[in-house]
């Protein structure tokens, strides 16, 4: 069949195609609810919109690793498209990829916005947005997805990007104003979905490294572990859902097996188990429980959001079984939607 033909695996029309109509499936059907009158309808549109807005935040991740279509140009149709959806639509998709492909190709989680020294600088802000995320409140996302929303006013990089950039603003901006006249509860409902995507992406970006994040997205010298293979094995840490039943891990596209991977990005996320028993088995003590992960984001909600690495932290092997007794900060605001 032509359709099987132009995946980037004969496999990928089922698992990929499953994954896209959840996605769009999932966006129309959770709006319908938040449109509902009914209270228990409003709440399950909440939980359907932003999980829905989560798989298609994968799947703009696998069509960033060119794991869909055979050709790069339907990979950057599809995640542009997508893109929309998880709301990462104001800067372009191939920023989000160069940006994502430097972290895989210098060992490094390569950034231009260095968040730190802007909170260490406005004490206002880390004091809100220290605040709000004691409630659980991803505020320090919101921040960066603030930036990312007029990347082209904020970076001066980007600054020929401004005519699409205000074109997305608008059309964005008009429709949620439209929506916010028609229904405040409605616009609320959203932003609570929205706000859940965000925590659960960086729930699972948390614990994945253990290196701070470097301001060089836009320098272009050779970091000194770039191509270091077993560096970023030691640095990089699997955190799935359960090693025991593997849909699970479906919830959030197998993106917990980072090990596997980091291993071999040509891998799509459907064979990602796979991938991590036969470079792991099924040792648990390879990856961080669940109940580890829960208790670190709990605990360090606030802790993380600046000062989350020292020179004394653990690193490597150590790191992981910190992490395993739930004794680390982990990192925060970290996505590969944000491309700056």
């Amino acid at each position: 069949m032509k359709a099987i033909r132009i995946f980037y695996e004969p496999e990928g029309l089922l698992y990929h195609g499953a994954a896209v109509l959840y996605a769009l499936a999932g966006y129309i059907v959770g709006w319908l609810g938040l449109f509902s009158p009914n209270w228990l309808m409003n709440c399950l549109g909440v939980l359907i919109l932003g999980h829905a807005m989560t798989i298609a935040a994968y799947m703009v991740h696998e069509c960033g690793h060119n794991l869909v279509f055979r050709r790069i140009s339907h990979n950057a149709q599809l995640g542009g498209l997508l893109s929309w959806i998880c709301g990462a639509a104001y800067g372009t998709y191939e920023d989000m990829r160069y940006k994502h492909f430097r972290h895989h190709v210098d060992n490094d989680d390569v950034v231009w916005f260095d968040y730190e020294k802007f909170l260490l600088g406005h004490p206002i802000v880390l004091r809100v947005t220290r605040f709000l995320e004691w409630f659980y409140i991803p505020a320090h996302d919101l921040i960066m997805h603030f930036i990312m929303v007029f990347t082209s006013f904020v970076i001066p990089q980007r600054h020929n990007q401004r005519r699409r950039n205000i074109m997305v603003i608008l059309i964005r901006g008009g429709i949620f104003l439209g929506i916010l006249l028609y229904s405040v509860k409605v616009a609320l409902l959203y932003a609570i979905a929205y706000m859940l995507m965000m925590t659960i992406l960086r729930f699972m970006d948390s614990l994945q490294h253990d290196y701070p994040y470097s301001v060089t997205l836009f320098d272009f010298e050779v970091p000194a572990r770039k191509g270091d293979f077993e560096w970023e094995q030691e640095h990089t840490f699997s955190n799935p859902h359960s090693l025991k039943i593997d849909c699970l891990n479906w919830f959030t596209l197998n993106f917990g097996f980072h090990n596997a991977h980091h291993d071999d990005i040509t891998v799509p996320w459907y064979r990602l188990p796979q991938k991590h028993r036969q470079m792991f088995g099924a040792d648990s003590d390879s990856v961080i429980p669940v109940r580890s992960q829960l208790k670190i984001f709990h605990k360090q909600r606030v802790a993380r959001i600046v000062g989350n690495h020292s020179e004394d932290d653990p690193e490597g092997r150590d790191f992981l079984l910190a992490a395993q007794r739930a004794e680390v900060y982990g990192g925060n605001a970290a996505s590969f939607l944000t491309s700056f």
